[in-house]
């Protein structure tokens, strides 16, 4: 068993292509983080201050449920989580899966895909959701982030 997980949440395909590519590159599992609630275009508008995602953005205490748990998280010293960028930070729904385990003695490393902006202030709004665990600045990767770019990324880690 890998002794690496990519967990990833993603919205619109971007996230889950570069999540299945780092999990292929580095040889870890990979667990798809999915919302009890799928969202639904409407919901993911961020133009509309009423939409789901902009609602949910703007209360940092939101929890968006998430459709399950994975079952053995304990087998697993690093975990890769995946998000898009919303707001300049990770969706809330990150934070709903990071507070659903001990993270005890984990090494948890962001990392997001976005159009244009950078992490932002992802680290500093995760860090209360990996209590126990080491957190790593994260990267930002685009759609078309090659396998060869990820391996060098996880090599620089130095995990």
């Amino acid at each position: 068993m890998s002794r690496k997980l990519v967990a990833y949440f993603s919205a619109s395909g971007v996230t889950a292509k570069v999540a299945e590519t780092l999990a292929e590159a580095i040889g870890a599992d990979i667990y798809e983080i999915e919302p009890a609630v799928p969202y639904s275009k409407a919901d993911l508008d961020w133009t509309n201050q009423k939409s789901r995602s902009s609602v949910e953005m703007s209360d940092p205490t939101s929890r968006p449920a998430i459709a399950g748990k994975r079952d053995n998280l304990d087998d697993y010293d690093t975990v890769f989580v995946g998000f898009p960028i919303w707001w300049y930070v990770a969706p809330t729904i990150i934070n709903t899966f990071l507070e659903s385990y001990d993270l005890t003695g984990k090494t948890i490393i962001p990392f997001a895909t976005s159009g244009g902006s950078g992490m932002g202030e992802t680290n500093e709004h995760l860090a209360s959701s990996c209590k126990g665990a080491k957190l790593i600045e994260g990267k930002v990767f685009n759609h078309s982030t090659s396998h060869k770019e990820l391996v060098a990324w996880v090599d620089g880690l130095r995990i």
